[in-house]
């Protein structure tokens, strides 16, 4: 349709639906919080009883007769009191108000907060009941602009519907679909209305996009405008003539909506259906050949539907001289990144330091950093042998077996004995020093168990298991058991209970509904396995405060309807893990995947020195600041001024890439806060990753911010917000193409700001984008330091999950645990300090964060508070002391150890020491119930000091412990709920 005739259409269709105000920014002039973040402008020319104000709006809010609107004098501020409202449309408003001569300001969506802080709920005022009613001739005000609070909230031109004439005018003589292309300026917003813009400008024959720069990665859009319900929309892309007789390839083309590569590099074909009367953004890119000539380059692309006319679409953009940087992705603002979405970066499993290679030894053992695995005719785990050394500071030669027999599974028909499987033999299909993958089928004349295994150079053990009916069978029980060594069972976490001591039986229930549980790990101090149940339907959940609007999909095999569960207790010799899933019928060809991962722990020695030498400072301050506290590292949360945007660091990253360089100058390296489990609403993708439908976001009930309720709409789930700067985030669904995007501004972020590492706040990916993101954090030699903090996941909200059985996975690839808010240090047992919060039975140390912690516990475990965060436990004097005593280069040996050389003869006051040649530095803590006086139990020449020369000296450490001297073999008194710290050293005196 020719422009001429569709404006003549709208001209039919009357002059006042066609007016569209002008729109400009408020610059913040007024109140959002009370007044809302839009407004009309009227001018009234004379005064009188009533003015009547007609305000073209093109609203595309629903339901827009149901909030209130507000009447004020631009002049003096003060609110009209005599205001009614009339015809109230989408469309436009009549609006009466008793008034005079002058300008007026008309608030048509105002609102208030509700609710916490962090988590509001923009309440719309609802309408006036007022008494007050216009007389009859009312004067006429003229609307003269829509004014938005400021630029970020503006409507215009994306979000200003299309008059329902103006639509229908547009859409006759079409049957099946419409397709506007539109330039990336312009990212279309609105899912169930046209944008004024579009029906304006026409459909022309065709459309001329923004200039494009040689090499870039250049975006377009395209809208389609569904008539009819349409499925399985697709896009083709033939070649693009430049007039210089140059051509852009149509395989360098591609559209995000319609071709995908899965987070896990697994390509795959979004299907795309539109409802009828919903428009659909369409999001294609095409890499400009570095190399082109400028000039106009003019292609066709090609839309199409199951079973309508597939149509033409002519572009046309103009490629410029310039050169663009880096493909334009240091300008994500024009969609330069779509690429990111489909990327495999860092996808080949490497291995990553300090992991070793695998070595698969003979036809069945599987050698890995510290541990190795024997694999059984059956493919299933015959033995797991872990070799670390007692105090987790080293990988010694002794094996510490973890299971008393083969990992196995018992199949109990009905009418019969158990089913006999007779194992073919287990065939390695695959030996890669990063993973290592095998097969193995076993049957009997009723079933078929197929097992395929693989390990990865971390510790991680995958398996899927297919248990095919060959004929029809009842089965009263199918049953997985783990039988564990006693000592490769002391302690659990999960299973609905706290970490600690494994208590002498536990019988657990499938509980998706409510509990975020489906394993647990069991273990000692330098043994152990974390198992998972799952099937081929597992989905992760969400988690943090979200998971009953995500749970865990029951699986099928092992949940059995609700029948199954888990049972640990000791059998003969054994600890076992009993995994039944109750009766059930199988008939011929049925397939059941019972699937299940372990996690072989621990996954590599402690790095004590890594512990005392970087101080964390979590806090953005001046540096000369930060460098005065002795701090070695920081971290840089959102919410500041150069990270301000939550997990979307691409805005500020000029300002943040000076404050590294300065950093970098003064020895201090810097993390960032960066993560996926939330997006800011001031993410440049926002709208393409809404137009993916529920890939990137979560379904839910929408609400929240009043800015995500106005410009995202519904459908989606309201995350953290901080009000200081109107940051609204969006949660992200679980495992999705967003993690592509995330790797990829991780390289970008080392390659071209220079960050040292990130701090994870929580995590909603899996261990696949973390082995990724910690190839590119610590590519060339780069330090890579990764710290994650959790709150405590024990909690109806979070399904009862513990923070670290959730987060189990993704400690091979930390440095440094933040365990956490609402984790408390006060009133929980060692055995939880040790499994909960330190990380030491994983390889892992940490610091200490609700309430400052509590230091003399900490020290045990050689954490302290973070500096920054909190004034309380400044953890600066203990700094001191540890390099006055030279902490870097001691043997930390912990009261968990049988060779520890101090103790005290009681479980409630616990002993860590921490060596060096000629000293010995002796943390002290109790858990007692009250004040008491310990005997140390001093083994003096493992110490190497002579104990007729020996002294023990507490020194004197600020809001820590008063100084003073103490005798050997005389009691030392220490304080409830505290503890010391003692140099043991031999006097100097002769």
């Amino acid at each position: 349709m020719k422009v001429w005739l569709l404006l003549l259409l709208l001209g039919a269709a009357g002059t006042a639906a066609a007016q569209v105000l002008p729109y400009g920014d408020g610059h913040n002039a007024w109140n959002p919080d009370s007044l809302g973040d839009i407004r009309a402008v009227v001018s009234c020319a004379g005064g009188g009883d009533a003015v009547l104000a007609h305000i073209p709006w093109r609203r595309r809010d629903e339901r827009p007769e149901m909030k209130r609107v507000i009447v004020q004098e631009a002049e003096t501020g003060r609110k009209v009191q005599e205001v009614y409202v009339g015809n109230i449309t989408r469309e436009a408003g009549d609006i009466y108000f008793k008034g005079h001569s002058g300008k007026y300001y008309v608030y048509y969506m105002p609102y208030r907060n509700e609710g916490r802080s962090n988590y509001p709920k923009g309440v719309y005022l609802k309408p006036d009941s007022s008494a007050w009613r216009p007389g009859a001739n009312p004067v006429t005000a003229t609307a003269d602009s829509i004014e938005y609070i400021n630029a970020f909230n503006s409507f215009y031109p994306m979000e200003v519907i299309a008059t329902r004439a103006e639509t229908e005018a547009v859409v006759k003589g079409h049957t099946d679909f419409i397709v506007f292309p539109e330039d990336r300026s312009y990212p279309i917003r609105m899912e169930r209305d046209l944008p004024y813009r579009w029906v304006a400008r026409g459909l022309a024959d065709t459309v001329s996009l923004s200039d494009a720069e040689k090499g870039e990665n250049y975006a377009f859009q395209l809208g389609i405008y569904a008539l009819k319900e349409l499925k399985h929309v697709r896009v083709g892309f033939a070649d693009w003539q430049g007039d210089s007789g140059q051509v852009i390839p149509g395989g360098r083309f591609f559209c995000v909506n319609t071709q995908g590569m899965t987070y896990d590099a697994k390509p795959f074909e979004p299907v795309v259906d539109v409802p009828a009367g919903n428009v659909q953004p369409l999001w294609c890119s095409v890499s400009i050949p570095g190399d082109a000539k400028p000039g106009i380059y003019k292609g066709v692309v090609t839309v199409q539907a199951e079973g309508a006319a597939p149509k033409m679409i002519h572009l046309a953009v103009t490629v410029s001289d310039k050169i663009a940087v880096n493909g334009g992705v240091n300008e994500p603002a024009k969609m330069t990144r779509l690429s990111w979405l489909n990327s495999t970066m860092a996808q080949e499993n490497t291995v990553i330091a300090p992991y070793t290679p695998l070595e698969v030894v003979g036809d069945s053992l599987v050698r890995l950093l510290g541990r190795d695995i024997s694999i059984g005719k059956d493919g299933l785990p015959a033995q797991i042998r872990t070799f670390f050394t007692p105090e987790m500071t080293s990988i010694g030669t002794t094996p510490h077996p973890l299971l008393t027999e083969p990992i196995h599974f018992h199949l109990n028909p009905a009418a019969q004995g158990e089913l006999k499987m007779i194992p073919g033999g287990a065939r390695f299909i695959e030996t890669e020093p990063g993973t290592v993958t095998w097969v193995a089928t076993s049957t009997s004349a009723a079933m078929q168990m197929d097992v395929h295994g693989s390990l990865e150079f971390d510790g991680f053990l995958a398996y899927t298991v297919r248990l095919i009916a060959l004929e029809d069978i009842d089965l009263k029980e199918t049953r997985w058991h783990m039988p564990l060594e006693p000592d490769a069972a002391k302690y659990l976490i999960g299973l609905n209970r706290k970490g600690g001591y494994r208590p002498d039986s536990i019988a657990w229930k499938w509980d998706v509904a409510h509990k975020n549980q489906d394993g647990a790990w069991v273990g000692g101090v330098n043994e152990g396995v974390q198992f998972s149940l799952r099937d081929q339907h597992y989905m992760r959940p969400l988690n943090t405060n979200f998971y009953l609007q995500k749970p865990l999909v029951l699986p099928e095999s092992w949940g059995n309807g609700g029948k199954g569960g888990i049972d640990i207790w000791q059998k003969g010799k054994a600890i076992l893990v009993n995994a039944y899933t109750g009766p059930r019928t199988m008939h011929k060809g049925d397939t059941l995947y019972y699937d299940f991962n372990l996690l072989i722990t621990p996954f590599h020695p402690l790095n004590t020195d890594f512990q005392w030498a970087n101080r964390f400072y979590h806090k953005y301050n001046e540096l000369d600041s930060i460098h005065s506290t002795g701090a070695t590292v920081v971290n840089i949360h959102h919410a500041t001024p150069i990270n301000p945007w939550i997990n979307y660091p691409f805005i500020e990253w000029r300002r943040m890439k000076g404050y590294i360089d300065t950093a970098h100058s003064m020895g201090i390296k810097v993390k960032i806060y960066n993560t996926i489990r939330e997006l800011s609403d001031h993410a440049y993708e926002l709208p393409v990753l809404r137009s993916l439908g529920h890939e990137v976001y979560s379904p839910g009930k929408g609400g929240g911010f009043a800015w995500l309720q106005e410009h995202v709409g519904d459908d989606y789930i309201a995350a953290w917000f901080v009000p200081e700067i109107k940051d609204a985030a969006i949660i992200n669904s679980g495992m999705n193409r967003w993690h592509n995007y995330y790797v990829e501004g991780m390289n970008w972020l080392v390659q071209h700001v220079g960050i040292d590492g990130i701090y994870l706040d929580d995590v909603a990916f899996d261990r696949v984008t973390m082995k990724r993101i910690k190839r590119v954090l610590t590519q060339d030699g780069r330090p890579g330091i990764i710290d994650l903090h959790s709150a405590n996941q024990y909690d109806a909200a979070d399904g009862w999950n513990n923070s670290a059985n959730l987060y189990m996975e993704h400690f091979p690839y930390l440095n440094r645990l933040w365990f956490g808010e609402y984790f408390d240090y006060e009133h929980n047992s060692p055995d939880f300090f040790l499994t909960e919060v330190s990380g030491i039975p994983f390889g892992l140390m940490g610091e200490m964060l609700q309430g400052g912690g509590n230091p003399w516990r900490g020290m045990v475990y050689g954490m302290t508070n973070r500096l920054g965060w909190t004034s309380v436990n400044d953890p600066r004097p203990l700094w001191g002391i540890w390099d006055a005593f030279g902490m870097k280069g001691s043997e930390m040996i912990g009261y968990w150890s049988g060779h520890c050389p101090v103790s005290t003869g009681r479980e409630d006051v616990l002993a860590t020491v921490f060596k060096k040649p000629g000293k010995t530095l002796v943390a002290l803590a109790s858990w007692a119930t009250a004040d008491t006086a310990v005997m140390l139990n001093i083994d003096w020449r493992a110490l190497g000091i002579n104990v007729k020369k020996a002294r023990l000296l507490a020194p004197a450490i600020t809001g820590f412990q008063v100084g003073r001297e103490f005798k050997p073999g005389r009691a030392i008194p220490v304080a409830k709920d505290k503890g010391l710290l003692l140099i043991i050293d031999e006097s100097k005196d002769d």
